[in-house]
C-alpha cells in the first residue's frame, strides 16, 4: 500500500463559516458534519476537517490547482476584497508570483491561517 495523506484537522473559531469560506473561494461544497467535523473533500480524496476551537493557531495550506480554477479562485478572491500576497509571511501585497512556470498567490482565512493557491509546485 503506498502512503496518502487522507485528512487533516484545521481549528477554526466557527467550523461551518472556516469550511465555508474556503469552499466558496475553491469552488467546492461543503459536507454534511461528520461527527464533530465539517468536511472539506479535494480531488484527490483528502479532507479538510474543520473543528471549531476557541483559539485555533495558525497554518499553512497550499492547494494545487489547474489553471482554469485558479483563475477563478483568484477572482472570487479579489471580489471579496480580500488581501493577497505573493509571498509567505505577506511580502508581495497585492501581487502574485510566478514561481516553476506558473502561478500563485496566498490569502489568509478567518482564522489566520495562510492559504495557497498555485498552478504548478515542485
Amino acid at each position: 500500500m503506498s502512503i496518502q495523506l487522507n485528512h487533516t484537522i484545521v481549528r477554526a473559531r466557527d467550523k461551518h463559516a472556516s469550511a465555508a469560506f474556503l469552499a466558496g473561494i475553491l469552488g467546492l461544497e461543503v459536507s454534511p458534519d461528520f461527527g464533530r467535523f465539517a468536511p472539506v473533500a479535494v480531488a484527490n480524496g483528502v479532507t479538510l476537517d474543520y473543528m471549531t476551537a476557541a483559539d485555533p493557531q495558525p497554518q499553512h495550506y497550499a492547494f494545487l490547482l489547474d489553471d482554469e480554477e485558479f483563475d477563478a479562485a483568484f477572482a472570487r478572491i479579489q471580489e471579496q476584497g480580500l488581501d493577497y500576497y505573493a509571498e509567505p509571511g505577506g511580502d508581495g501585497h497585492g501581487q502574485i508570483n510566478t514561481r516553476w512556470g506558473g502561478r500563485g498567490v496566498y490569502f489568509d482565512d478567518p482564522d489566520g491561517h495562510a492559504m495557497e493557491i498555485l498552478t504548478r509546485a515542485p
